[in-house]
């Protein structure tokens, strides 16, 4: 709970995924995806519920033996690769207040794909929810300027371009006006949000800009770049 508004988390973790086989089972450090949720939701005071969102009975039941509920499964309708964030919280916010009998204020969306997050910054993203008076806050990290939209290319039948035709202009990367990307870390909203506007965003969205290495989960490649950095954070301490 935070300023008496009640605080539930949504861990969405659904079985398909096309590029990782049942991604929020695979281990990194030594814990399943969605088990390193359920750890780290222990050490949020703010958070008063956590719940998964899932389709699979086994990513269901490694998310109770993390501490995190299942009380309801994700219907078939909003399980696609193609459904987004939305619906999901909808539906386990609305699904949640029905088994518990309760509203809840505030949603808190806490990826297992991002697996590099800290209590720190789950419980800095709900307060500075709560305390600025935004409908929602996210966490984002800067964008590397090779990865910046005015340095982006298109590839058209052989024809090369670039994404935005400003682009031409720039020369270097000093003139680029920093961007930034959602990375999963966490992503908080008042029930308002939700409910009133149909939006995880709202009309007025913060952005808490966490500094170090991040990594989203999607590929092979990824789960090894995240047990390095956990090899690595082990060595230093």
């Amino acid at each position: 709970m935070i300023a008496g508004r009640t605080v539930l988390a949504v861990v969405p973790a659904r079985g398909g995924s096309k590029g990782i086989p049942l991604k929020n089972l695979r281990e990194v450090g030594g814990r399943s995806l969605v088990a390193r949720v359920g750890d780290i939701v222990k050490q949020v005071p703010e958070i008063d519920r956590a719940v998964v969102s899932t389709d699979h009975a086994e990513i269901a039941e490694a998310a109770k033996a993390a501490g995190l509920d299942a009380p309801f499964m994700r219907p078939e309708s909003i399980s696609g690769d193609r459904i987004g964030d939305y619906d999901v919280l909808w539906h386990a916010l609305q699904a949640t207040e029905a088994v518990d009998g309760r509203r809840y204020d505030v949603v808190v969306m806490l990826q297992p794909t991002s697996p590099l997050r800290t209590p720190a910054h789950v419980s800095s993203t709900i307060r500075m929810m709560a305390e600025g008076g935004w409908d929602s806050v996210w966490t984002v990290s800067a964008t590397d300027s090779k990865a910046h939209p005015l340095k982006q290319l298109t590839v058209a039948d052989g024809k090369l371009g670039y994404y935005d035709p400003n682009g031409g202009a720039i020369i270097a990367r000093q003139q680029l006006k920093p961007v930034y990307h959602r990375n999963g870390i966490a992503y908080a909203m008042t029930r308002e949000c939700l409910a009133d506007q149909g939006s995880i965003m709202g009309r007025k969205a913060g952005a808490l800009v966490i500094d170090g290495e991040h990594v989203s989960i999607d590929t092979e490649w990824d789960i090894e770049l995240v047990e390095w950095v956990l090899s690595r954070e082990k060595l230093q301490t």
